[in-house]
């Protein structure tokens, strides 16, 4: 296994949500025996990484035309760090909220789901971050109901459960009530195509995801949605490892940063065209 190298390939169809992944061939990623032999002997056991994901949050994670298989640029990239340690990775869906858990009690290995590192998760997880991205909204085109992100007072908002958005929009419908305003309305989905399909009825006003899921979303709506302001409160996304097995934390991070050294890594974000929330350095629970 060591010896052998993964050819990686992102590719598909329209899956029926509006979400078309990329087609660009991949880079083949060949194991590293150093990096390897950091991987604890009973992950490595069965030769794979069991991932939970929340496969609604194209372009990170989403499902194929299959309705089965996972793919996006979270995926791709995880796979490259995968096989640079010599392993496959075995990706089994959760709802977001479940994953860090999940990951505690070891019902999974890792956590790959666009995870924003933030001090709360740190304290549940190992988080090695391998992207960066802020916070954007999007409107039905046109901004019909004239939402405005200082103050949404009033308007229903789309956001995906137990996301950091989810803070972002209760302070915000403080700050209204605080001021004598109408309280925003939040609706909370399990899934993010739930809440953009939400905007583009009308039901909801507006809504507030990761910027590169909002710029995508966008692309695909066929220009009935529109993005609103601009991209605020970046951080980096991390890999969740349980929070007692830093050496796999370790070999993880090692073998991003390998990727990021080698090129591969710019190449598989690129072909998901999110290359501006690449790194330079991946670390371990960044400050």
């Amino acid at each position: 296994m060591i010896a052998a190298g993964v050819a990686l390939s992102a590719c598909g169809s329209d899956d029926g949500t509006g979400t078309t992944p990329t087609t660009q061939p991949l880079p083949t990623v060949t194991a590293d025996a150093a990096l390897a032999a950091m991987v604890p002997d009973a992950i490595k056991a069965d030769g794979k990484i069991t991932a939970g994901v929340e496969a609604t949050y194209p372009p990170a994670e989403f499902l194929a035309e299959d309705g089965k298989t996972v793919i996006g640029f979270d995926p791709d990239l995880f796979k490259a760090v995968a096989a640079k340690l010599g392993l496959t990775v075995e990706f089994q869906q959760s709802t977001f909220g479940d994953i860090i858990p999940g990951v505690g009690t070891g019902k999974y290995e890792a956590g790959v789901s666009a995870f924003t590192i933030n001090k709360d998760r740190i304290q549940q997880a190992n988080m090695v971050s391998y992207f960066n991205a802020g916070t954007q909204w999007a409107t039905k085109k046109g901004n019909p109901a004239g939402v405005s992100i200082d103050e949404p007072c009033g308007k229903r908002i789309a956001v995906q459960k137990d996301t950091v958005q989810v803070d972002d929009i209760t302070v915000r419908s403080t700050a209204c009530t605080s001021a004598g305003k109408p309280a925003v309305t939040i609706d909370p989905y399990p899934g993010q195509d739930a809440a953009a399909n939400a905007v583009v009825s009308g039901k909801d006003d507006a809504m507030l995801a990761d910027s590169p899921v909002i710029a995508y979303a966008v692309q695909q709506s066929n220009g009935q949605l529109e993005k609103l302001g601009d991209i605020y409160d970046s951080a980096p996304y991390g890999y969740v490892v349980k929070k007692s097995d830093m050496q796999f934390a370790q070999a993880i991070q090692k073998a991003t940063q390998a990727l990021i050294d080698d090129g591969s890594y710019k190449k598989i974000l690129d072909a998901w065209n999110v290359g501006d929330g690449a790194i330079k350095t991946s670390e371990i629970n960044p400050a």
